[in-house]
């Protein structure tokens, strides 16, 4: 044991309390007998029960990584948290096969694992597990061999502002150009398989928000253009994403960026879709491509799909239900895809009978505090809440039905693991299809709630910009629809009186009409959007408030 303390010491990971507790070091990540340690781990396949009665480490900006491969390298680690916000430090222990990765926030770091959670990392190959650490920041200062892991993140750092080369990347590829495109252009090699866009949209969403995609064939080849919402998530796709195989040695991606820097999706079907317009015709027949379009590909004026019928396509070798993506080094591990997703049969939101689900069972709510409304509100951020049920016997647990399947998927990767009235969320996807309003006459308490005609819907819009900003829970909070006659005291009370700590506050230089505010933790910013979205303020003005990816 006195190895293990030593150990401890050694590594000068710091505290909140500038201590390291007895339980740390027994049943911390640095136990000599191998033994899983315990903590949240981003693999379902690797949980282990915990150990007498120590609770799960709660979200920390601070990553426990095991299992890495010997021969990793800094950069590759750091590749791992790349695509959820900044990586601040590192420390490696290629002795003990383990790392600490240390983001910019928590809820980077939250987003991380649960992301990881049902999609295993690899580097070289081999799954790693990841954890939410015990310890709150890195302390490596006097650390030796910390310089190639400081030149690391400070290449990174570049390479996210457009300066340099992520390390081990061909320049060609690695950097961040300044006006580069949003748009990928995607063709896919050694076609043995059918690749749907359904197919494609499963594998890139992973990487940021998908907005459109447009499928067709040039010169014998299956290609595709898909718009990202943000420039950084195309590139991140690309370095991940380009020369990896779909199915295992077939159906290869090849991935550039395209010259056009938007796409204009006319129909919603199986070749193309633009999934910020829920009103597009199906279209009688093939999709034209924009004139840009043509003359930028050198494209026929039609687009046309690979297979004869693509939604009916049924391919004469027997697929094995849900297929698996091969792995991605750093970023994409086994992705199952659906049944219908090999079939061609494309989720389209809002049509009826669409794979998957769009039910989310809410778990570990806190039962005195927690409302239908307030699910609504918090969920709503991510898509259309049709209807809320909280429980009648179990007031912790509730169900939230979603427009799609997509925007269920959306808001559980987003919220699942963060904080809501002193207690961590958990979202997955439930049983039902659908929540049962109660029978006339059945007692509820009013915990089931239809809000499927409400008019605080975000997307319901066709078009709506809604779609381009959603964004993570993050401590600031983008705010709108501000009235003339309101404000920095006015809007900073109206915070404080919810019981917010205001940290920073600002108008935009170019409208008054809106403004950012930055609140004391996540969880503050969580419960401020609950309580004062739609707020009135006035003069015929209602808050608009949503979560911001800047900082102030």
């Amino acid at each position: 044991m006195d190895g293990v303390v030593t150990d401890l010491i050694a590594v000068g990971l710091k505290r909140g309390s500038d201590e390291l507790l007895s339980s740390d070091i027994i049943n911390g990540p640095f136990t000599m007998n191998n033994s899983t340690p315990t903590g949240v781990y981003a693999n379902g396949n690797d949980n282990k029960k915990f150990k007498g009665d120590r609770p799960p480490c709660s979200p920390s900006r601070v990553l426990h990584l095991r299992k890495i491969p010997s021969d990793v390298t800094e950069a590759e680690v750091i590749s791992l948290g790349l695509p959820f916000g900044k990586v601040t430090n590192l420390l490696m222990l290629k002795g003990k096969s383990q790392a600490f990765l240390e983001m910019a926030s928590e809820e980077a770091a939250v987003t991380m694992v649960n992301y990881y959670t049902p999609v295993t990392p690899h580097l070289r190959s081999q799954p790693v597990f990841i954890q939410y650490s015990n310890h709150r920041e890195l302390k490596t200062d006097n650390l030796p061999n910390q310089a190639s892991v400081q030149a690391a993140l400070q290449a990174v750092s570049a390479g996210q502002s457009g300066s340099l080369a992520l390390p081990g990347a061909p320049t060609s590829e690695g950097t961040i150009l300044p006006g580069q495109s949003p748009v990928l252009r995607i063709i896919i090699e050694n076609l043995f398989y059918p690749v749907t866009l359904e197919v494609l949209h499963q594998i890139f969403s992973k990487f940021g928000a998908v907005l459109k995609i447009i499928t067709f064939t040039k010169n014998n080849q299956f290609q595709a253009l898909l718009q990202y919402a943000d420039p950084l998530n195309a590139h991140y796709a690309k370095m991940a994403l380009d020369g990896q195989n779909i199915y295992n040695a077939c159906c290869t991606l090849r991935i550039d960026f395209s010259k056009l820097t938007s796409l204009n999706v006319k129909y919603n079907n199986d070749k193309s879709r633009d999934f910020t317009r829920l009103d597009l015709p199906t279209g009688d027949g093939q999709p034209s491509l924009e004139p840009p379009m043509a003359a930028a590909f050198g494209a026929p004026g039609i687009i046309s799909s690979p297979y004869a019928g693509a939604a009916g396509f049924a391919p004469a070798i027997g697929f094995p239900q849900g297929l698996s993506v091969q792995t991605v080094p750093g970023a994409l591990g086994p992705l199952t895809i659906t049944s219908s997703a090999v079939t061609g049969r494309m989720a389209i939101p809002g049509a009826s009978g669409i794979p998957g689900n769009s039910v989310l069972l809410v778990t570990n709510l806190n039962p005195d505090l927690v409302t239908p409304h307030g699910l609504f509100i918090l969920f709503g951020v991510y898509g259309d809440v049709h209807r809320v049920k909280i429980m009648f016997n179990k007031k912790e647990n509730a169900l939230v039905q979603m427009a799609d399947a997509n925007q269920a998927q959306l808001a559980m990767n987003h919220l699942s693991g963060q904080r809501l009235y002193g207690k961590v969320l958990r979202a997955t996807l439930s049983k039902h299809q659908a929540v049962q309003l109660p029978r006339e006459g059945q007692e509820d308490q009013g915990l089931t709630k239809d809000f499927s005609n409400s008019p605080l819907h975000r997307f319901k819009k066709p078009g709506s910009k809604n779609f381009q900003n959603i964004f993570p829970p993050s401590a600031t909070l983008h705010l709108s629809n501000i009235p003339p006659s309101v404000t920095v005291d006015d809007l900073k009370n109206l915070f404080t009186e919810a019981g917010c700590s205001v940290k920073a506050f600002k108008f935009f230089q170019k409208d008054r009409k809106m403004a950012l505010i930055q609140l004391g933790s996540v969880e503050e910013a969580i419960q401020a959007l609950i309580e004062l979205h739609n707020h009135d303020l006035g003069e015929n003005h209602h808050l608009r408030v949503s979560f911001s990816k800047s900082t102030i």
